[in-house]
């Protein structure tokens, strides 16, 4: 079945169409309406959810970076092949970095599954708009999401300070290639990304400790200016929002959101410039957020990865990483107490 919306992104984007076979009315393997983790092209984590809801199909995708957002069309071919098409707004910059024009771009994804796994293709429009790309990736259907931990019962390791107070010896950039705005002054860890005025932006290093965790809890303080936004990254999957947005309405891109997935149950931020405390456990791709001695995430169940995971693989263990792209921000007392 076709969205009525469907028709205005597949057929005004003609070169696509090209590429899509013949649609029949059959129905689709049962098999696509799950959570798939993806490994999309360039390596990067990627989400896929498909939906089968009232009569319709429907999916949302992450991408990389960015937000969990809703596909444009679902359908399904007569081979039992899924087609997804998803716009895009890409900006095109000036030579002082400034953006001079957004222009839309319409990407065709195709899915074929075996069991567990996913086969897919993405046929995309060059930039320079001339003709078609097409690149193939991968997909592992998500395991079911464990019940609910009994948190009373959860037993710890002895705890971890995963921050000296002195130096980052226990910390590294994720790409060294990139500009390195952390450094440590009064036993506090800040990042400090500036920028040149009338240059192009810089994109600075996301740090990350250099060792990996499974389940655990985590103690930290953190502090961001007036604008600021930062982010902690747990086992380098699911990021816990840090952002200056004391007074603003509940969103799971404000601080204390589980970055454009789970809203906080409450408001608990203080206003830019303030350090605010973080406890947060991670048990069985469940977690509990509390802020500033609220709790605004009680044992949440957690879909997939996040917007700038390392990679969909939830079962993985990974680092803590902290978001040095962005703004200003500072942190200090980071405790990490494993799970036995």
């Amino acid at each position: 079945m076709i969205k009525l919306p469907l028709f205005r992104t597949l057929f005004g984007f003609c070169g696509l169409m090209a590429c899509i076979p013949t649609l029949q009315a059959r129905q689709p393997d049962e098999g696509f309406f799950d959570r798939w983790a993806l490994t999309i092209p360039g390596g990067k984590a990627g989400w896929l959810e498909v939906t089968k809801e009232d009569g319709y199909y429907d999916a949302s995708i992450l991408w990389g970076g960015g937000s969990v957002v809703p596909v444009d069309s679902v359908v399904f071919s007569d081979d039992n092949t899924l087609l997804v098409t998803r716009t895009r707004d890409v900006k095109r910059e000036g030579p002082n970095g400034k953006v001079v024009r957004t222009q839309r771009f319409t990407d065709l994804i195709t899915a074929k599954i075996n069991g567990d796994d996913m086969r897919l293709t993405l046929t995309h429009p060059n930039f320079n708009g001339k003709g078609l790309e097409n690149s193939d990736f991968t997909g592992k259907r998500i395991p079911p999401i464990p019940a609910k931990p009994n948190l009373k019962k959860v037993k710890y390791g002895k705890p971890i300070a995963l921050f000296n107070g002195k130096n980052l010896d226990q910390w590294e950039l994720l790409d060294s290639t990139k500009p390195n705005g952390w450094s440590v002054s009064g036993k506090t860890l800040s990042n400090d990304p500036v920028q040149e005025e009338g240059k192009p932006h810089l994109r600075y290093g996301n740090l990350r400790t250099k060792a990996t965790f499974e389940d655990f809890n985590l103690k930290l303080e953190v502090k961001v200016p007036k604008g600021g936004n930062s982010g902690i990254y747990l086992r380098g999957i699911y990021e816990i929002q840090v952002a200056a947005t004391y007074g603003k309405p509940l969103d799971s891109h404000n601080m204390g959101g589980i970055y454009s997935r789970v809203v906080p149950a409450m408001a608990a931020e203080k206003p830019a410039g303030q350090w605010q405390t973080y406890d947060i456990t991670l048990v069985d791709r469940h977690v509990t957020v509390i802020l500033n001695g609220k709790t605004i995430h009680d044992n949440v169940p957690l879909q997939g990865c996040t917007g700038g995971a390392l990679w969909s693989d939830e079962s993985k263990p990974g680092p803590i990483y902290l978001q040095g792209d962005h703004t200003r921000a500072s942190y200090k007392n980071i405790v990490l107490t494993p799970v036995r």
